[in-house]
């Protein structure tokens, strides 16, 4: 099943063209990278795609109908945003944050029940935060932090998942965690799709089906990671050469 479909879609910023007639069709259950140099306009794309930037031209269709058709509340219940260092905008605890992300699925006037409350402490156990409930924003570390992001967008539970950077600041046993957990709402038998903006190509080969590769001059590639990450692209991608050793894990690729 298709969640957001482009149709020739052109993506600019401060004269920069970010892709330039992309057709894309993002299935349920997909996991997709986007890879591109710093400032190639990998989070003005995934702006765009929530809606909150508009195209230059080109459409682009969420569950079939065109997106700006779509109430915000109703978008918001089946596609769900995380942008990269989002700094707290009001003191609060974690699970008062968390909680946040069930805010599209309340009536008006309506406050957290006992359900919402029990989706937003098992995010917050997914993510290793059990425990955490009552701690204030200003006691995280920046790792803390991004984790309580992605259960916040856990407890939305939205279609889709568009990610900045989701393993930003993390160490690396929470970068595989993290990775992993989207693995398992992604599962065939899972209702979820994500986008995610990455830099860790290693990341992305493992556990993405899908990939799409932005150039810097409205150029793009995509298609399934196996077939689009490959050391020539990747030297054009990144302008530097690139070497890849095949591991248990898959190819691994690392700058010469």
């Amino acid at each position: 099943m298709c969640l957001l479909a482009t149709r020739n879609l052109s993506v600019s910023i401060a004269g920069i063209t970010v892709c330039r007639g992309l057709d894309l069709e993002i299935g349920a259950a997909d996991r997709w990278a986007i890879l591109g140099r710093n400032g190639t306009g990998k989070t003005t794309l995934l702006k765009t795609l929530a809606g909150l930037h508009a195209p230059d031209a080109g459409t682009l269709a969420f569950d079939g109908v065109a997106q700006d058709q779509i109430p915000r509340r109703k978008l918001a219940q089946r596609l769900g945003v995380l942008f990269q260092d989002q700094a707290p905008l009001f003191p609060g605890t974690v699970l008062e944050t968390a909680l946040i992300g069930r805010h599209p699925w309340l009536d008006k006037w309506r406050w957290e029940g006992p359900e919402d409350i029990g989706i937003a402490r098992a995010a917050l156990a997914a993510v290793d935060l059990d425990g955490f409930e009552h701690r204030t924003l200003a006691t995280l570390s920046g790792g803390e932090r991004q984790r309580l992001g992605i259960a916040t967008l856990l407890a939305q539970d939205p279609a889709l998942c568009l990610l900045d950077e989701p393993t930003n600041h993390l160490d690396p046993y929470h970068q595989i965690q993290i990775m992993e957990l989207l693995c398992r709402t992604t599962a065939p038998t899972g209702r979820h799709a994500v986008v995610m903006v990455l830099h860790d190509v290693n990341l992305a080969a493992r556990y993405c089906d899908h990939a799409l590769l932005l150039y810097g001059d409205g150029a793009t590639e995509y298609g399934a990671t196996r077939k689009v990450l490959s050391t020539g692209n990747l030297e054009r991608l990144y302008g530097h050469p690139v070497i890849s050793v095949e591991t248990e894990y898959g190819e691994f690729y690392y700058p010469a």
